[in-house]
């Protein structure tokens, strides 16, 4: 098992049902490998640093992954071109207020943050992506009625 930071490991970071139950390989290449250590590092650790241990329930997933869950092949958990991606949440921690930590206070070196299917308290998760070269800190909502939308939003 390869550790990608203290606390995260490659495993971790792969881990995909949908991948298991279609067969799908969803094993990185040695750059993705590379990029996924970078979000492990400077995101994931610190996030776990101040808040506790928590599940991702998305980190890399391979393009054939990607089109079997209606994703695209450009999404940043293709780890691609230096980025890297991982949903997750923390066990009884309001998703709003983790997503306006990590805006406000965290000083995370993140390219997008986005509070996803959010309705109150811990429902829905958090995406947070990085690549070092583009740290443009975007924040967004999404919500599948609305979709995307700039900033966090409670509604």
């Amino acid at each position: 098992m390869a550790q990608l930071s203290q606390n995260f490991s490659l495993d971790e970071l792969i881990k995909s049902q949908t991948a298991e139950r279609k067969g799908i390989d969803n094993y990185p290449n040695a750059d993705q490998i590379y990029n996924l250590t970078g979000l492990a590092e400077n995101i994931l650790q610190p996030i776990r640093n101040k808040w506790g241990s928590f599940i991702v329930s998305s980190g890399y997933r391979s393009e054939e992954l990607c089109e079997a869950i209606g994703s695209k092949a450009t999404s940043h958990h293709c780890c691609n071109d230096g980025y890297s991606a991982s949903d997750f949440e923390v066990a009884g921690v309001d998703n709003y207020e983790l997503a306006t930590w990590i805006r406000d206070e965290s000083n995370l070196p993140y390219c997008q943050l986005i509070l996803e299917c959010y309705k109150g308290g811990n429902s829905g998760w958090i995406h947070i992506s990085y690549h070092p070269e583009d740290i443009r800190k975007e924040c967004l909502t999404y919500h599948r009625s609305t979709g995307y939308r700039k900033g966090l939003l409670l509604k």
